[in-house]
């Protein structure tokens, strides 16, 4: 379970160093489908470097976040093979992780990051009237149909493979 929790965190870390190369140096608005119409039909595109190279630093911090994604999947799942999992062990180690996930994608990106600290309005100013007076992110549906319906699904498919291994 303790590396399950730490997978969990490393998963975390490794979706918001991603948030961060896109949004803070690579900012490129094809990164930004996810957000609402509104805000999207506001972005300007970035032509101009934010410095000397971000795009360059952006896209290596980028390829770190994917590995770490792509290490968190290899690690769980060969520990799995190594300490000989049943198919139930695999499916509350990767709906543990998802879970972790999807609840600090809501309360740090959505909630925090997006509405108290504005982070994403710090370097795309333009979107500030979409975002003024929300409460709470934007897609609270979609954010609860992936925590209870997508992930649990996707982990009990990657538990079921597993398992017939």
């Amino acid at each position: 379970m303790l590396l399950t929790v730490f997978l969990s965190i490393v998963f975390c870390a490794a979706i918001s160093l991603m948030l961060l190369s896109a949004v803070a140096f690579i900012q490129n608005e094809k990164f930004f489908s996810s957000a609402p119409k509104e805000a999207q039909a506001l972005l300007k595109p970035r032509t101009k470097e934010l410095f000397y190279g971000a795009r360059r630093v952006g896209w290596t911090l980028m390829l770190f976040s994917f590995l770490m994604i792509a290490g968190v999947g290899v690690i769980s799942i060969w520990d799995g093979f190594r300490s000989d999992f049943t198919f139930r062990q695999f499916f509350l180690r990767f709906v543990t992780i998802f879970t972790v996930y999807k609840l600090y994608d809501m309360i740090c990106f959505d909630w925090f990051l997006l509405c108290r600290f504005r982070f994403f309005q710090f370097y795309f100013p333009e979107v500030e009237s979409v975002y003024t007076g929300r409460k709470y992110g934007y897609n609270i549906k979609s954010q609860l149909l992936k925590l209870f319906v997508i992930f649990p699904a996707a982990s009990a498919l990657a538990a079921w493979i597993c398992s017939l291994f």
